[in-house]
């Protein structure tokens, strides 16, 4: 914490730090953190294969305005969508 004038300034990590106490606040952010990571490795796989949006979602049989919102990472995703694109990568999905 930082002190100037009559104001109190956080760093990210104090303030996460001290989120992460609660419970909920936890999940919700262990579990942004493993969506924001299937969405990176969507991206990766989709750019290793010099794949654009429009052709992994035909190859996927959804629009590609359907890619575009997931790869954004503000909008979710059903285990079908994510189901069909690891087909398309020859991946399966796997829940723990």
């Amino acid at each position: 914490m930082k002190i100037i004038g009559d104001h109190k300034l956080y760093t990210w990590e104090e303030v996460l730090a001290k989120h992460l106490k609660s419970p909920a606040f936890r999940k919700a952010h262990e579990e942004s953190l493993i969506r924001h990571s299937m969405i990176r490795q969507i991206r990766e796989a989709r750019q290793a294969k010099k794949m654009s949006q429009a052709t992994l979602a035909k190859k996927a049989g959804m629009p590609q305005s359907v890619i575009a919102r997931l790869e954004s990472g503000r909008h979710s995703f059903t285990l079908t969508t994510l189901y069909r694109i690891a087909k398309v990568f020859g991946k399966e999905v796997r829940l723990a």
